[in-house]
């Protein structure tokens, strides 16, 4: 029986990711210090959250999928987004982006397939700065943003407690 060859696909993201999306992000939230969430959520909880990401403006989500030769969607590799920066007005041109891959899926190319989907999505955009947010250590993000033309701009020192210790957050910021 011939093997179907396996592909990543980059697509805006839909509704019918929320399950996949809250379980990857579920993941990180249990094993990881990535994101400052300590309790898991359920995709009705989450559900606000992918619907504030649509496919035009400046707010975006973007996901990476296996797909099969024949079209076919195997599961979420990763996803990248694009959110407010802060809810003030004046950083309306401001926004945060964040990117979170599958436990398997680093080391592959596909968090440079995201991100690169998602700024050529942004680019039309009435954007000035984006800024991202790394939990240290990190080096596979720092170097990932590094990359895509991020620069350091300051630590914030012992900012979360999580897992019974503090972490640091270094931020980076890339003009648009």
């Amino acid at each position: 029986m011939p093997s179907q060859r396996a592909e990543v696909q980059v697509r805006p993201g839909v509704e019918g990711d929320l399950e996949a999306l809250t379980d990857l992000y579920n993941h990180y939230v249990r094993e990881t210090p990535i994101t400052f969430d300590t309790a898991v959520f359920t995709p009705e909880e989450r559900r606000p959250w992918l619907l504030s990401h649509s496919e035009d403006g400046p707010y975006r989500l973007m996901v990476a999928t296996d797909t099969h030769s024949t079209g076919t969607s195997q599961r979420l590799l990763g996803y990248a987004t694009s959110s407010p920066f802060r809810a003030k007005p004046a950083y309306a041109t401001s926004v945060e982006v964040t990117i979170y891959l599958a436990p398997d899926a680093g080391g592959r190319g596909i968090g440079t397939l995201l991100y690169k989907a998602l700024f050529e999505a942004l680019a039309g955009e009435d954007l000035h700065r984006a800024y991202a947010g790394i939990a240290q250590p990190n080096e596979a993000s720092t170097r990932l943003h590094e990359r895509f033309g991020f620069r350091h701009v300051g630590t914030y020192e012992e900012v979360g407690r999580k897992f019974g210790r503090y972490w640091d957050v270094a931020w980076y910021e890339k003009t648009l």
